[in-house]
């Protein structure tokens, strides 16, 4: 099986929109087209590619996503399934990427986000805590047959997994949310924790992770981690409320992330504060602030978990709010922040390393437009699928067409009365992990709770996303 490189290929070039080839493919510019859909997008939805309607699942038979006509999916990897081993697969499905592919027979390594002490699973070599059962499960899916062929736990013993990233040698970056030192309690009354949490892992393709916690990468509430190609520089983002940064890590040895590296912190030349009262197509001149003691994550003198971002903005780091989706183009880093602007409903950010400049390229103006981005990925046709994350009754999946139209393409219908061993109503349960097969015939995205994987697929030719 060979690994995918996802930021060199070319068709997941395709899918990171860089601005060349976007070029070469008569498309508009991603920051064109998420600005124009700022100005068009204020008052309602585009119509994407039609009405959503409830479409049976082809595992279960239950209607559990509204999709447009012509669409089908189905659904795999459910939370409670048997994996190898024999043990059963948790809930709390989260950030998710395709690391490998081997013609039809593709692997994906995806994210549990349990908060809990509860004890860990799988093989005991891929455990970093063993009190604690967060962690990844890998899933081969044959596009085929749109069969699951291998699901096997792959990394555990860590708290809250939530987002990560693809890397360019086909391994998944899976990074804690959770920050805590050895010896605290599980804030759920677990029991104590034997080492330290707010980490990010490494886990590979095929096997199971070495569950060593990558200590220089900073020990904060990570979200979601991409590589630069060129440098072999790690971008993350930080889920902090109120106050959150954007952070490069800069390997000693590019491509060995564990051989240690320096971690810096965004600093906007001229602008500390990004959160809000920023307009659309804004511009910063960029400079990185190290991070001396990035490991020092949870300050015990002031008992709270903002030791690394203290360092930062002692140095004039700018502060962003809830940073969380990631993805990247051969030179340019895209990320969101899911309640930053002045509506609070969300922006998209955009650094590009070569000029070390810093843009806000969408800012959604209310709520009705668009409220919480998270997850944010790009298919091979040019157009940005956004996973929503709200408060709302109903979680969407949403599109950014080329044309820089905002549309919903996917909405939430799960209710279950027994199905899979689960009852209730799952409406208003984040989309995650969304991410596209090599040939973008797939699309795949988590339903985060009860917990299950759906692979969408449908008439792209539309050109849309």
């Amino acid at each position: 099986m060979s690994p995918i490189d996802s930021l060199s290929s070319p068709a997941r070039r395709r899918l990171l929109l860089g601005a060349g080839a976007l070029g070469a493919a008569g498309l508009m510019p991603l920051g064109s087209m998420l600005a124009q859909a700022g100005e068009s997008r204020s008052q309602s939805l585009g119509k994407g590619f039609g009405a959503l309607r409830p479409v049976r699942d082809l595992n279960t038979g239950l209607p559990l996503l509204e999709l447009p006509e012509g669409f089908s999916y189905t659904s795999f990897g459910w939370a409670g399934e048997s994996l190898e081993g024999g043990i059963a697969c948790p809930n709390s499905h989260d950030g998710m990427g395709v690391v490998a592919a081997d013609g039809d027979l593709i692997t994906l390594v995806r994210n549990h986000e349990v908060v809990k002490a509860a004890g860990a699973y799988g093989p005991s070599e891929s455990w970093y805590d063993p009190v604690c059962q967060g962690g990844t499960v890998n899933l081969q899916f044959d596009l085929a047959t749109q069969e699951l062929r291998r699901t096997w736990p792959s990394l555990s013993g860590t708290m809250q997994n939530c987002a990560g990233g693809v890397t360019p040698w086909g391994s998944w970056l899976s990074c804690e949310e959770y920050v805590a030192d050895a010896g605290m309690l599980d804030s759920r009354g677990g029991p104590p924790l034997q080492k330290d949490h707010g980490f990010v892992f490494e886990v590979p393709a095929s096997g199971v992770s070495n569950a060593i916690a990558l200590r220089a990468m900073g020990q904060f509430r990570h979200e979601a981690a991409v590589v630069h190609t060129a440098t072999g520089d790690v971008y993350l983002t930080e889920d902090g409320e109120p106050s959150s940064g954007f952070y490069r890590f800069v390997p000693t040895q590019p491509g060995k992330l564990a051989a240690g590296g320096q971690l810096f912190m965004l600093k906007a030349k001229g602008r500390v504060e990004l959160r809000s009262g920023l307009k659309v197509g804004q511009k910063f001149a960029v400079e990185w602030v190290p991070i001396d003691n990035p490991d020092r994550g949870y300050d015990h003198q002031r008992r709270n978990i903002f030791g690394v971002q203290r360092q930062g903005f002692a140095q004039g780091a700018s502060r962003f709010t809830r940073l969380e989706g990631c993805f990247v183009d051969d030179d340019a880093i895209y990320f969101t922040a899911t309640n930053g602007g002045d509506a609070a409903c969300g922006q998209v950010f955009v650094y590009r390393a070569n000029s070390a400049e810093l843009e806000l390229l969408y800012e959604s103006p209310d709520a009705a437009v668009l409220d919480y981005p998270d997850n944010i990925c790009i298919s091979p046709r040019g157009g940005m699928v956004i996973c929503q994350d709200s408060k709302q009754d109903r979680q969407h999946l949403y599109g950014l067409s080329s044309n820089g139209r905002l549309f919903a393409f996917a909405r939430q219908n799960v209710l279950l009365d027994g199905a899979k061993g689960f009852r209730g109503d799952y409406r208003g349960a984040e989309w995650a992990g969304s991410c596209f097969s090599p040939d973008g015939r797939y699309l795949f995205a988590n339903i985060y709770s009860p917990g299950f994987t759906v692979a969408i697929t449908g008439p792209w030719k539309k050109g849309l996303i």
